[in-house]
């Protein structure tokens, strides 16, 4: 016996102790072994990257105000966007007695462009982010929060003074409902 370890001992050392990988007996297979390892790595890098910012526009659907009925109540009636993710850029109107919805003034504008016939147009206010008439609604137009359907955001709101608050700290410049009208117009001009 001591033979044989002597035997192996010198081999060892003449081999310079490369190649060696010691034996650990675990009820794992090796194939299982390894997914785990490559599932723990991606679960780190994944600690690691940044989460993804909820946009401006979007609110919790528990405080989303959803005027449609049927199935499509949570999309646009033009663009079929999500109501609840462009919420606070949301207009609502009546057409021939059905409440209809959309994602923004520029999805409004294209609807009467098709020659839609709207009574009582409504905006959310982005601060309580209830329903007001547009005729009450002080819109933020041009600020640096991205825009819904177009390049040019509108937010509105119910107070002047909130609507200045957001102005001063994302710009823009405030105005009426039919200015903002006549700006959401523009996008279809060309």
């Amino acid at each position: 016996m001591l033979k044989i370890f002597l035997f192996s001992l010198s081999v060892l050392i003449m081999s310079g102790c490369q190649n060696i990988t010691p034996y650990v007996k675990t009820d794992k297979k090796p194939e299982a072994a390894k997914q785990e390892k490559t599932q723990e790595v991606a679960l780190k890098k994944d600690a690691k990257k940044p989460k993804m910012q909820k946009m401006f526009q979007t609110v919790d659907a528990k405080d989303a105000i959803l005027v449609q009925k049927g199935e499509k109540k949570e999309h646009c009636a033009v663009c079929g966007m999500n109501l609840t993710k462009f919420y606070k850029t949301s207009h609502a109107a009546k057409l021939e007695g059905k409440n209809i919805q959309y994602c923004s003034i520029h999805c409004l504008t294209a609807h009467i462009n098709e020659g839609a016939e709207l009574e009582n147009p409504m905006v959310v206010d982005v601060t309580t982010l209830k329903f007001i008439p547009v005729t009450e609604a002080f819109y933020v137009v041009g600020s640096d929060v991205p825009g819904t359907m177009s390049s040019v955001s509108k937010y509105a709101f119910k107070s002047l003074d909130a609507a200045k608050a957001f102005q001063k700290k994302h710009g823009g410049k405030i105005l009426d409902f039919y200015s903002a009208w006549q700006e959401a117009k523009k996008d279809f001009q060309k």
